[in-house]
């Protein structure tokens, strides 16, 4: 099993924003650098997996005429709602049931690690399964994660499991990297 849903909600304990990602400028450079990953200047729907509190919906939001983002935890989900009103929250832990939506985009950032190998196996499939067109953007930390998976090694067992889809690397620093897969790719 990946990350238990205790150690997610004991992450948001103290804080709405355990990560620092609403004043920190290295996070908001990151988001700014996903926004800029993306091959679109316009999507339907988008759907971001963790979105914790909302802060890279603020980067994204202007660009979709409808969000969905997703997190286990309730208060980083207020804390989301309230950062961006205007965007659709749900609270769901996966490996669980996702939202209903014709997404044409797909935000995994910083999350994959919190899956083990059957929990990435299992996204994939609900992924290609669901939202076979939808552009994927994947967000990694590249330091320690303190997780049973580290961050390039999710991606990679994630990518593999999506064999669909062929994932480029658009961006890496020091400390994190951002792939996409495009429709189409890898077919």
């Amino acid at each position: 099993m990946g990350v238990g849903l205790d150690h997610l909600q004991g992450l948001y304990a103290q804080t709405s924003d355990p990560w620092g990602f609403e004043h920190s400028a290295y996070e908001q450079a990151k988001f700014a650098a996903t926004r800029a990953a993306l091959s679109q200047s316009g999507y339907r729907s988008a759907f971001e997996l963790g979105c914790g509190n909302g802060q890279l919906a603020r980067h994204l939001i202007d660009l979709c005429a409808r969000y969905t983002g997703m997190d286990a935890v309730a208060s980083a989900l207020r804390a989301a709602r309230q950062a961006v009103p205007q965007g659709r929250f749900v609270q769901g832990f996966y490996p669980g049931p996702l939202p209903e939506g014709d997404f044409d985009l797909l935000i995994l950032s910083e999350v994959l690690y919190f899956l083990d190998r059957a929990g990435l196996e299992q996204l994939a499939i609900d992924i290609q399964a669901r939202w076979p067109q939808a552009e994927i953007i994947c967000v990694t930390w590249l330091g320690p994660t303190g997780n049973p998976l580290q961050g390039e090694e999710a991606l990679k067992g994630f990518a593999q499991a999506l064999a669909a889809r062929d994932f480029a690397r658009l961006t890496q620093t020091d400390d994190y990297r951002i792939d996409r897969a495009l429709p189409g790719s890898g077919e």
